[in-house]
Parts: C-alpha cells; sequence; structure tokens
C-alpha cells in the first residue's frame, strides 16, 4: 500500500507540479487531542479532476485504511473539488486518546509521535518529518509540508518556524526537509480543569457508599 500511495503522490505531482499537506493538531494536557489534515493540488486542466480523484489518495476508502487504527477514531474523511479556485482537496478528521497511539496510523508510520515526561512538571512532544523521494522531474520548492499545533500549556522551548501564542508551526518544502526533521516542543501542561458539579456527585456517592466512614 505505501508504494502504491507513492506512486500516487508522485503522479498528482507531475500532473499538477505542487502539492500541499496541511496538519493542524490540538494537544490537550493529558496527552490526547485532535487532527485535521488537508492536502490539496491545483488542476491546470478541468478533463483530469476525475483521473485525479480516482487516485489513490484522494480515495476515501483507501484513504481510510491508510489512517484507521484501531487507538484512534476518524470523525470525517471527505475529498472533492472546487471549481473556485481550480483546486482537489481530501480532509482526514481524527480524535486519538494520546500522542503515542498516533503511532499506531499506517500513513504515520514513520512520523515516531512521542510524548515524554521533561523536567519537574514538564512535557517533550516531538515528531519526525520523513524524507520525500525526488525525481521524475519533481521540484522540492513546489511542494509545502506545514504543521500547526495548539498547545495547550506553558511553551517553554522549541524549534518551530513561528510562534503565535500557543500555536506553534513548522513549514517546509520539500528541499528543505532534506533527510527528514524532527520537530519538538517542551511545555508544561496546563492544569486539567475540575468539574464542581462531578466533585459533588463524587463526595455524596462517596457519603452514601460509606466510604467516608470507617468500619
Amino acid at each position: 500500500m505505501k508504494k502504491v500511495l507513492l506512486i500516487c503522490f508522485l503522479s498528482v505531482i507531475l500532473i499538477s507540479g505542487c502539492l500541499n499537506y496541511n496538519q493542524n493538531t490540538v494537544i490537550y494536557p493529558d496527552g490526547s487531542g485532535e487532527m485535521q489534515i488537508n492536502y490539496w493540488m491545483k488542476y491546470s486542466d478541468s478533463s483530469s479532476v476525475s483521473t485525479i480523484l480516482n487516485l489513490e489518495i484522494f480515495n476515501p476508502d483507501s484513504i481510510r485504511k491508510e489512517f484507521s487504527s484501531g487507538f484512534t477514531t476518524i470523525q470525517n474523511i471527505t475529498a472533492y473539488s472546487d471549481s473556485t479556485d481550480s483546486t482537489i482537496h481530501a480532509n482526514i478528521d481524527i480524535k486519538f486518546s494520546h500522542v503515542d497511539s498516533l503511532n499506531t496510523i499506517k500513513a504515520f508510520a514513520q512520523s515516531k509521535y512521542k510524548l515524554e515526561d521533561g523536567a519537574s512538571g514538564q512535557k517533550i512532544f516531538s515528531q519526525f518529518i520523513p524524507p520525500v523521494a525526488t525525481g521524475f522531474g519533481i521540484e522540492g520548492s513546489k511542494y509545502r509540508i506545514t504543521y500547526l499545533y495548539n498547545i495547550r500549556g506553558e511553551i517553554i522551548t522549541h524549534n518551530a518556524t513561528n510562534k503565535a501564542g500557543n500555536n506553534l508551526t513548522w513549514s517546509y518544502s520539500l528541499d528543505e526537509i532534506g533527510r527528514g526533521k524532527t520537530i519538538s516542543v517542551t511545555f508544561k501542561p496546563y492544569k486539567l480543569k475540575r468539574n464542581p458539579d462531578v466533585d459533588l456527585y463524587i463526595s455524596w456517592k462517596c457519603i452514601i457508599d460509606g466510604d467516608f466512614f470507617p468500619d
């Protein structure tokens, strides 16, 4: 399947000369999160739209196979063309219980997602961006990959190309990715908010069950 997808990616780039990949991710304090993926390309000839949409990387069933995992949830997959700006898109929305579970997704087999403990009260997130093979007339400057992470915590250090509040962006061309890059951020997760209604329920439940009274 990976070879098939690579061939499809190369076919798309050869047809359009440009492919863009955007990945927006929210990481919550407990390590869970949500991800929205959008990759798109421009087309110069409307007669090629149906051909491109039939390629593996724009076929919803094929996309689902690549992004399905028993440890994550696919909420939405769509593929469509937009005649207003002559583009073709694929969108994938994913929920995950922990960052590390993203490694069980076939499409992320080489991404090496990791969320580990750092200094006291801190977490270190990292992800590897694997290299993309060049050749076949592909111009590296015409391929763009962008990762936007919204980190729910106090950001300590990072190697992002841009930062705006808690939003960190890494954006590279194919040439800039080279043999691969590792993106990373160290942060102190915000404390999880407690729900007063839930706390009250738990307190009364303990009283009723006798948990507050020793035998």
